[in-house]
C-alpha cells in the first residue's frame, strides 16, 4: 500500500546533535475517488487536481531547494579551500539535505499526478570576505526558507488540500531545526574563536554525516 510516512528517529539521535521530536504518523495517500454507486453524484476531474497556485508554489520551492544546495556547496568549497575541512563537511552534508528536500517535493508532485517543471537554478550570489560570513548567510537563508514553507502550508490549507498540508507539516518542523542549527553554528564559531579552539571545533565538525530524512513518500 502506498503511504506517506512522517516519522522521527526512534533512537532519538540525529546527525546535528540538536535532537528532534519523536513519533510516527501515517498519512493516507491521495487517491482518485472510487467509482460512485448508482445515482451517486460524480466528482468532476477538476476537483481531483491539485490547486494551480499550490502546484506553482511547490514547483518553485523545488527549484529553491536545489538553489539552497548550490548555495551550501559554495560555502563548503570556501571552507575546504581555507583548510577548514570540518566546516566544509558541515556544508557538504547540508547540500545533501537540501537535495533530499527537493526530491521529496518532486515525489509528492508525482504522487498527486503532477510533474515538476525543471527551471534554471540561480547561481549563488553571496560575497564571502571572512570565515564567519557563510554562517551568517546560512542563518538568513534558512529564515527566508522558513517564510517560503509557511506560505506553502498556508496555500495548501486555503486550497482545502489536507494531504498536502500534512505533507508540509514535516517541512515546517524541519525549518525549526534548520534555524536552530544555523544559530548554533554561529555561536559555536564565535566561542571557538574567542577561546582559541577553532581547530578543535573544525575537527569535531568532520564527524557530521548525512542521514536520510525521516519523511518518506512512496510513489509506486
Amino acid at each position: 500500500m502506498n503511504r506517506v510516512v512522517i516519522e522521527d528517529d526512534s533512537d532519538g539521535e540525529d546527525d546535528t546533535g540538536i535532537g528532534g521530536c519523536r513519533g510516527n504518523m501515517a498519512i493516507a495517500p491521495f487517491r482518485p475517488p472510487a467509482r460512485p454507486e448508482h445515482n451517486a453524484r460524480r466528482k468532476s476531474k477538476e476537483a481531483d487536481m491539485m490547486d494551480r497556485h499550490l502546484r506553482e508554489l511547490l514547483n518553485d520551492q523545488f527549484n529553491k531547494e536545489l538553489y539552497s544546495a548550490y548555495l551550501y556547496m559554495d560555502f563548503a568549497d570556501y571552507y575546504h579551500t581555507r583548510g577548514l575541512h570540518g566546516f566544509g563537511n558541515w556544508y557538504d552534508v547540508q547540500v545533501q539535505e537540501e537535495r533530499d528536500h527537493a526530491m521529496l517535493m518532486r515525489a509528492w508532485m508525482l504522487k498527486r499526478g503532477e510533474t515538476i517543471e525543471l527551471l534554471p537554478i540561480a547561481k549563488p550570489d553571496k560575497t564571502i570576505t571572512g570565515d564567519a560570513d557563510p554562517l551568517h548567510f546560512a542563518l538568513a537563508h534558512e529564515q527566508y526558507v522558513t517564510g517560503l514553507i509557511h506560505t506553502l502550508h498556508d496555500a495548501a490549507e486555503t486550497a482545502g488540500d489536507a494531504d498536502s498540508a500534512k505533507f508540509l507539516d514535516w517541512f515546517v518542523k524541519e525549518q525549526v531545526e534548520e534555524e536552530e542549527n544555523a544559530t548554533s553554528m554561529i555561536q559555536r564559531y564565535d566561542k571557538a574563536v574567542a577561546d582559541g579552539t577553532l581547530e578543535t571545533l573544525d575537527t569535531e565538525l568532520k564527524g557530521r554525516r548525512w542521514k536520510a530524512p525521516s519523511l518518506r513518500v512512496d510513489i509506486f
